[in-house]
C-alpha cells in the first residue's frame, strides 16, 4: 500500500522487509560521503535502523522517511520524506537514492510530491532542509525545490558543520 503516488513513482511506509534494500542504500558510496556511515553492514542491523528510525518515526510524529518505488517495475530506488531533528525548530525533507537511480529526476518528483503531501495533508510549514556542503546535486535540487541556503548549523556537538535551507518565502532572521 502506497502513501503517494506520482506519476513515475510510490512512497510507501518501510517495513523490516525492507531491510536488504535499506543495507545496500545506506552502504552507497553516495550515501556514506554526504550522509556518513551508519555502520550499518548485516541485514540485522538494517532492520533495527528501519525499527529505531522510520518506523519509530511513523509511530511518533505521524511522518517519516518513505520508501521510492518506480510503479512500472516496483524497483526500490531510494528514500525520501520528513525528519523531525531535535536540533532544528522545523521538520526537514531528507532523500537518498541508490547511484544508477540519479540523475533521472526521481529525487525531484519524489521530494516535490512529499513536499505536498506535508503542506496539504501534514499541515507542515515550513519545511526545511539540510546538506552536506559539498554536496552540489543536493545543493541544486533544494533549490529547484524553492528552498535557499540559509545559514551553516551543527546537528549535534563535535559534528561537522552542514548548511541549513529555507523555504525562499519565509523570511528568516540570522542567529
Amino acid at each position: 500500500m502506497f502513501l503517494i503516488e506520482t506519476e513515475r513513482l510510490q512512497l510507501c511506509h518501510f517495513n523490516v522487509d525492507d531491510a536488504e534494500f535499506v543495507l545496500t542504500l545506506v552502504n552507497d558510496p553516495g550515501w556514506i560521503r554526504f550522509i556518513g556511515d551508519r555502520d550499518i553492514h548485516t541485514v540485522a542491523q538494517a532492520k533495527a535502523y528501519l525499527q529505531d528510525g522510520p518506523m519509530a518515526s511513523y509511530a511518533t510524529n505521524g511522518f517519516g522517511l518513505y520508501l521510492v518505488r518506480r510503479t512500472a517495475d516496483n524497483v526500490r530506488l531510494g528514500m525520501c520524506g520528513l525528519v523531525k531533528r531535535p536540533s532544528l525548530p522545523h521538520v526537514d525533507i531528507g532523500f537518498a537514492f541508490l547511484a544508477e537511480y540519479t540523475g533521472k529526476g526521481y529525487a525531484f518528483e519524489a521530494a516535490t510530491a512529499v513536499l505536498n503531501y506535508a503542506h496539504s495533508d501534514l499541515n507542515l510549514k515550513p519545511i526545511v532542509a539540510i546538506t552536506a556542503p559539498d554536496n552540489h546535486r543536493s545543493v541544486r535540487l533544494l533549490e529547484k525545490l524553492g528552498l535557499q541556503f540559509h545559514k551553516m548549523v551543527s546537528l549535534s556537538e563535535g559534528e561537522p558543520q552542514v548548511n541549513l535551507f529555507y523555504p525562499k518565502d519565509i523570511q528568516v532572521k540570522a542567529r
